[in-house]
């Protein structure tokens, strides 16, 4: 009775209205509703754990990939809704996470610099996301690197945000170890000069908790502990620091790989007619023991050393959905979890991000609801459409104004809808539109303006630029004047 009322609403306005209507009633009448029903949407207001892993590219065994040992994760996306269309708004961790805390497009130098100095100076008449859930009722946490500095909107938790170093990671230090990455004696005989940091890779006999994300997951356990008994919802945001460089991790994670077995990119070369402005990052050349990509034995090291990390971190976030589970709050509790951003591990010979290609820009994205079946979708979603949703699904107001993204909700609960046919990407002043079939950029404020575009039908790896070609000429001036719409959003104007 109750889902034939709802099944007629337009399918956008279904969530909101379900979700009352069965409060209601449930209140009123318990003796009309079936159990199944009372049990699909929770009475009090839904939990939120919100999981970001840096670096983590959508290589899993839920995304096909039966290489990369990830059993947690895994099972996870068995009960949730897995994006295989899901997009940062600007593939570099500090930009990229500023863009999505706060749903807003990073697409000036006045707002989210390609290497952020501050989310809350660039943007300071922001409304993050922590500030929506916290003056709404929920107790809110911020523990590992959840925004890039631990101090940007700091003051919106309802706690101190949480570092084991509160100063580190990110910046260089004339110190070596000083925020105790390296637990190997000998990997101190490996030091950077310019940079006085250690080997890019590290395996180490030791426990997971002597590394950050062990003692990350530790204290996330404790959190829901104490979480449990607040008479009151909680948000609490994990930011877990692997596969993100250097790759150290027990070295029990690396014993799960055959080395010789890790297959290697078919690509490895630039891609044909490529803008020079797409270039490699320089990122990972801050380490000690790095090569080049074109050596095959340092490519299959780096890529072991990559899928470790990978399982590492799983192995913890498998530790705290085990502690969400047996605290009984998981019935109650939305579940996100997502890679930063994209990452190249030999794919063009590019290592890391920081680029407009597919590898940089595309990232996994997993939604947990309680009270929703889930399932694979193939919709288009970008970062920036996070956080409508999560105010959509918890019910709580939007900043007016500021938004860049759009809620969701309609694929959460049927995977087989789609809220857009594209999404916006910018980095280091190329723009790029991006729809299940094509990548586009362009540079405008280059001389030369110029495009790029490549044709996943034809060529899903991304090698070969296919904007001389006359046949596209048509499309790339349709999708030029999307990126120019994307620029000129109204919210870009109301903060500039």
């Amino acid at each position: 009775m109750i889902t034939s009322v709802y099944l007629q609403l337009p399918k956008k306005s279904i969530g909101k209205f379900k979700g009352k209507l069965i409060k209601s009633l449930a209140f009123a009448f318990p003796s009309l509703l079936p159990v199944s029903v009372i049990s699909a949407q929770p009475v009090q207001r839904p939990n939120v754990l919100f999981i970001m892993v840096d670096d983590l590219r959508p290589e899993l065994g839920c995304y096909g990939v039966e290489t990369v040992k990830t059993p947690n994760i895994d099972c996870l996306a068995e009960k949730s809704t897995l994006f295989q269309n899901a997009y940062c708004n600007i593939p570099v961790s500090g930009a990229s996470r500023a863009s999505l805390l706060t749903g807003m497009y990073p697409k000036f130098p006045e707002r989210f610099k390609d290497y952020t100095v501050r989310a809350s100076v660039d943007v300071p008449n922001a409304v993050p996301l922590s500030r929506v859930f916290t003056d709404n009722g929920y107790h809110t946490i911020s523990n590992g690197k959840f925004f890039h500095h631990i101090d940007d909107f700091a003051e919106t938790w309802s706690e101190p945000p949480f570092r084991t170093h509160p100063e580190g990671y990110d910046v260089y230090s004339n110190e070596y170890n000083r925020w105790e990455q390296w637990l190997n004696e000998s990997s101190g005989n490996f030091i950077n000069p310019r940079t006085k940091r250690g080997p890019y890779f590290e395996m180490a006999e030791v426990p997971d908790s002597a590394y950050d994300d062990g003692k990350l997951a530790l204290k996330t356990i404790a959190d829901l502990k104490r979480l449990k008994t607040l008479d009151m919802p909680f948000f609490l945001g994990v930011g877990f620091w692997k596969p993100h460089l250097p790759f150290n991790a027990p070295k029990k994670y690396w014993d799960l790989y055959d080395r010789d077995s890790i297959p290697l990119p078919t690509n490895r070369f630039r891609p044909k007619n490529l803008p020079v402005e797409v270039q490699n990052s320089g990122e990972i050349y801050a380490y000690a023991r790095v090569r080049e990509p074109e050596d095959t034995d340092y490519l299959r090291e780096l890529r072991h050393g990559y899928y470790a990390c990978v399982s590492y971190v799983d192995a913890q976030i498998g530790m705290v959905l085990d502690a969400l589970k047996e605290l009984d709050l998981d019935k109650n509790t939305i579940i996100v979890l997502l890679g930063d951003h994209g990452w190249n591990l030999g794919e063009h010979n590019f290592i890391g991000k920081h680029n407009l290609m597919k590898t940089s820009m595309q990232s996994p994205l997993l939604i947990y609801v309680p009270w929703l079946e889930g399932g694979k979708t193939l919709s288009m979603v970008e970062f920036v459409d996070i956080y409508p949703t999560l105010c959509e699904l918890c019910d709580l107001p939007v900043p007016n104004n500021q938004l860049d993204g759009q809620s969701f909700i309609s694929i959460l609960e049927n995977p087989k809808s789609k809220t857009k046919d594209h999404v916006f990407v910018q980095w280091q002043g190329g723009y790029s539109i991006v729809s299940e079939r094509y990548n586009y950029a362009e540079w405008p404020e280059v001389e030369d303006k110029p495009v790029m575009i490549f044709d996943h039908k034809k060529d899903p790896q991304e090698n070969k630029n296919r904007s001389k070609e006359c046949r596209y000429k048509f499309l790339i001036r349709k999708l030029s004047r999307k990126v120019d719409n994307a620029i000129h959003q109204s919210s870009y104007k109301s903060y500039k």
